[in-house]
């Protein structure tokens, strides 16, 4: 079962620390968020979590590896597993890595939130939901209900998606505003083994700052390039050096083609001055300390397609 597998996973390390035990009835597990492109599982993972885990915009391709979020509470540890939107639309050597990284850690997980938009099933939501095995615990979230115009209309999705898949349960919810979140944390913790907690109580993601700071810079690349520029984007950190007063990071934006170079600079360097400067501002909130980020462009052509890149680039395998 799903549920053994990723409670042994977890606890087949050395003994669990002191302060990591947990009072009796104290549940942990992993929950898997999937969904198609631009549903808002990170946006809805980071509004669980309470920090920002994982990088949001509107494009697809914006998630492209998993990501945990950790939220601890009094009496249950929420092990989230951000993942990318699963698509078949696009081909190439990273959508292969996306796609296999969600197959992967459905595989290892206790729960599943099987997210789409509550205006309603699209095709591309039934093919994800093929690839969810039937034995699952699968929660469906119907997210974006504050798009609503008529909250009616949630009656006749619910009764329709009941004919879709055996769910444990279906919660409405608007990550972007919070409702319904403590409701569909209930409802996943009454699957959740009974476990000690598997990370530090204070700990949020298992990622980097370094990773983090990478994504920062991706994340304000994707924003202000709008539609300007193709998914060929990817943030390697090249310097980080770091004491209590400072950090100063370089960090080079890799882009497939030439022609890319001069729109991600902008008129004069202004894009790549407001990206750094964006980036910048939440690296600082990160680190807690004020931060010097150098930006730099190169190109980088087929990393997107180069299985060697794509791991240089920390684009593996990794489930879990």
């Amino acid at each position: 079962m799903a549920t053994e597998n990723a409670s042994a996973a977890a606890l087949e390390s050395a003994a669990i620390p002191e302060e990591r035990k947990a009072p009796k009835g104290f549940r942990c597990g992993y929950i898997a968020v999937i969904g198609r492109p631009n549903v808002g599982k990170s946006t809805l993972i980071n509004r669980l979590v309470g920090e920002k885990v994982s990088i949001t915009s509107h494009k697809p391709q914006t998630t492209r590896d998993r990501t945990l979020g950790v939220l601890t509470r009094d009496d249950a540890q929420y092990v989230f597993v951000d993942t990318p939107g699963f698509q078949s639309k696009y081909k190439g050597g990273l959508i292969h890595h996306m796609n296999n990284v969600v197959r992967g850690v459905l595989s290892q997980v206790d729960v599943v939130f099987f997210v789409i938009d509550a205006s309603g099933w699209k095709p591309a939501d039934e093919e994800v939901l093929r690839i969810v095995p039937r034995e699952s615990t699968v929660i469906l979230v119907l997210n974006k209900t504050d798009e609503l115009k008529d909250r009616e209309s949630l009656l006749p999705l619910i009764a329709l998606s009941t004919q879709k898949f055996p769910f444990a349960a279906i919660v409405p919810t608007s990550a972007k505003k919070g409702r319904q979140c403590e409701e569909l944390l209930a409802e996943a913790k009454k699957h959740l083994p009974e476990s000690a907690p598997y990370y530090d109580l204070d700990l949020y993601t298992d990622k980097s700052p370094r990773y983090l700071a990478a994504e920062a810079v991706r994340e304000k690349a994707f924003r202000l390039l709008g539609d300007e520029l193709p998914y060929g984007i990817a943030v390697t950190i090249e310097k980080w050096t770091e004491d209590e007063k400072g950090a100063e990071i370089v960090a080079t934006l890799l882009v497939n083609s030439e022609r890319h170079r001069p729109i991600v600079i902008g008129e004069k360097g202004a894009k790549l001055r407001e990206i750094s400067r964006l980036a910048r501002a939440d690296i600082e909130k990160m680190l807690g300390k004020p931060v010097r980020l150098e930006v730099w462009v190169r190109v980088r052509r087929g990393w997107s397609d180069d299985v060697r890149a794509l791991k240089t680039l920390g684009y593996g395998d990794d489930p879990i």
